[in-house]
């Protein structure tokens, strides 16, 4: 089985260029060392694992830069703490950062975006066991839409608007105050399923090694479809059957 998705890119955008001046040893001399702060999201989500590893990776590719990772509220909150000068480097999903470059709801931002540094699918992941097998059979269901100040539900916002539907009134939405409560809400059925994105993406992870195991919800050829005619910017990305352990097929 493979699944078409839509993706939502992340970004690394760059506020103060230079931040806590430091200085390291080697060979008895000093060396100029530069702290920076990385935001990245609440524990037990995407941002804070890959932040760890690439805090790590650089740090020990040069020993002139310390990248120290901040676990922050997400997307939402790392743009204003960039903006502040309370962040040099933050992890921003692709749904925040376009509105936050195009002015939507806001001004627009002057910040820099560094790289884009993966890609994300969208989709629902329930317990194998579960009846649901569309989006649309989600409708009036508890759905976790994941972290209050994260990307993911921007992203799922469009994703259902490109459907017809609201995310706060067609579902019984519920946002977390840690992206890792959200697996043992599904495993225990106080949510019918568990909006995220990512290959790899440690909540789809959780809740597909599981006692239940999980199966995945993402929109159809049509769905892709209509959602794009509505909100181009996002484009589609295909995922391989088996990337996650005891999928159901």
């Amino acid at each position: 089985m493979r699944f078409a998705i839509t993706i939502l890119l992340g970004a690394a955008l760059l506020a103060n260029p230079l931040a806590s001046p430091a200085a390291a040893q080697t060979g008895g001399n000093a060396i100029p060392t530069t702290t920076l702060s990385l935001g990245t999201a609440t524990p037990g989500g995407g941002f804070p694992l890959y932040g760890n590893a690439f805090a790590e990776a650089m740090n020990a590719a040069d020993p002139q830069i310390t990248i120290a990772p901040r676990n922050t509220k997400g997307s939402n909150e790392n743009i204003p703490l960039l903006e502040k000068g309370e962040l040099d480097l933050a992890l921003v999903a692709g749904e925040p950062a376009y509105e936050a470059f195009a002015g939507i709801g806001r001004a627009p931002v002057r910040l820099k975006i560094l790289t884009a540094i993966y890609s994300n699918p969208g989709m629902f992941v329930v317990r194998a066991d579960s009846p649901y097998k569309t989006i649309r059979d989600l409708v009036g269901q508890p759905v976790a839409f994941g972290a209050k100040g994260s990307g993911l539900p921007i992203l799922a916002r469009y994703v259902l608007d490109g459907l017809g539907l609201k995310q706060d009134e067609d579902f019984k939405a519920i946002y977390l105050d840690r992206a890792g409560d959200g697996p043992a809400m599904v495993e225990d059925g106080r949510v019918a399923a568990l909006w995220g994105a990512g290959i790899g993406w440690p909540g789809f992870a959780a809740v597909a090694s599981s006692a239940s195991g999980a199966r995945f919800i993402a929109p159809s050829a049509d769905e892709i479809t209509r959602i794009r005619a509505k909100h181009a910017f996002l484009k589609p990305l295909t995922v391989p059957a088996g990337s996650y352990p005891k999928q159901a097929e």
